[in-house]
């Protein structure tokens, strides 16, 4: 994989599909195939010569279950994280109760209140983030405590439990050091802590007071930042799911190109790279990507579930951008894809592959729980039939 990524020539053409939410919905369903029904994942990735994806967190990995109450600021304080945050003068108020947690944040700016729920039925589809019920900011009022809060968290190092993680995985895949979901400030009030068509009414009618909150949160932003890129990990994650819809190429521009260039100079400097995760439709964001001058986009998801065809992204990113992804999740489900037409789209994803080089392959954004599991088997097989990556 690191060969891949540098450009390299390589022995196989890696396979390494993100297989967690598979394995837990199919473990808690009792519906793992038969040979593997008491395997952990890691046997399993192993017994079928596949990568451990190690991109995407497992949300529910906590060290206590009060680590996660600041999920809804889209804040995560998992051990494997290279950091942990701790908020300070701010006092909150946790109420757990079933599958709901509300957690009450009192400032001098204001009272701010958010809701998630993770229940039954996302376990059994094995998801690991919870849903925010009710996010954090509702009106230009919220603003000041939100900016208020996040300049008072202290930001320290967490080396030890991500070198810990890094060391179980091993030569298994690449230990994928996590920043946040959101690639900026503006980013994370978008995807976190808003409801997305109030976030844009309130950028139109008060853009200064929306940008002035985000000043304030890019302070947070700034300590992670310092403190993942100087951490142990060779690869950087920053930034999820855009689509050309909503972080349209306009504000992608304005808002997250910059963010991720900066990222992008910072750990070339240092000899690292910076993935983040391009699952949606990226229509019209190709451009900023290489603008960006991100090392690998996570999750490319092609034609039929966007409208870019993997041939497109290959000629688009040629060397400059490795592919991380390329097999679109529904193509892994009968009721969606004949085996017919699975066999067909597979023999031509692979005329587009060229040389190999810059290509991960996996499935996009993840393993289906309801994958067929003898089409998981058929992509192991190609990309060993596939030989040799050759520079």
């Amino acid at each position: 994989m690191l060969a891949t990524l540098k450009g390299k020539s390589a022995d196989l053409l890696p396979f390494v599909p993100r297989m967690d939410l598979w394995y837990k919905a199919n473990k808690k369903n009792k519906s793992l195939p038969d040979k593997y029904k008491d395997a952990t994942l890691s046997e399993i990735v192993n017994d079928m010569g596949l990568g451990f994806h190690a991109v995407v967190p497992d949300f529910q990995d906590l060290r206590n279950e009060y680590d996660d109450i600041d999920r809804a600021l889209g804040i995560y304080n998992l051990w494997f994280m290279p950091y942990r945050s701790i908020l300070r003068n701010v006092e909150r108020l946790v109420h757990k109760e079933g599958d709901y947690t509300t957690v009450e944040y009192i400032t001098p700016f204001g009272k701010i209140k958010t809701d998630v729920i993770y229940n039954e039925q996302m376990r059994k589809a094995g998801i690991t983030i919870t849903h925010i019920n009710e996010y954090a900011i509702k009106s230009v009022k919220d603003l000041e405590a939100i900016g208020y809060i996040f300049e008072n968290i202290e930001v320290v190092p967490n080396y030890e439990g991500f070198d810990d993680f890094a060391a179980r995985l091993g030569d298994k895949g690449l230990c994928v050091a996590f920043t946040s979901l959101a690639a900026s400030p503006v980013h994370l009030i978008m995807r976190e802590l808003m409801r997305m068509d109030d976030f844009f009414l309130l950028l139109f009618d008060c853009r200064d007071e929306v940008l002035n909150c985000a000043q304030k949160i890019d302070k947070y932003f700034s300590q992670v930042f310092s403190i993942v890129a100087n951490s142990s990990g060779d690869i950087i994650f920053s930034g999820a799911n855009y689509d050309s819809s909503v972080t349209n190429p306009y504000f992608f521009a304005e808002f997250i190109t910059p963010a991720l260039k900066y990222q992008a100079d910072v750990l070339h400097n240092k000899g690292k790279f910076l993935i983040t995760h391009t699952d949606g439709e990226n229509k019209g964001l190709l451009a900023e990507y290489l603008k960006a001058n991100i090392d690998i986009a996570d999750s490319v998801c092609p034609a039929p579930m966007t409208k870019l065809t993997f041939g497109e992204y290959r000629r688009a990113f040629g060397d400059k951008i490795t592919i991380w992804g390329g097999v679109p999740s529904v193509l892994m489900l009968v009721e969606s894809i004949s085996d017919n037409e699975f066999y067909k789209y597979m023999d031509e994803l692979f005329t587009n592959i060229g040389s190999g080089s810059h290509l991960i392959l996996s499935v996009a954004d993840t393993m289906p729980p309801a994958a067929k599991f003898e089409r998981i088997e058929h992509i192991a097989k190609m990309s060993r039939e596939f030989g040799s990556v050759k520079i």
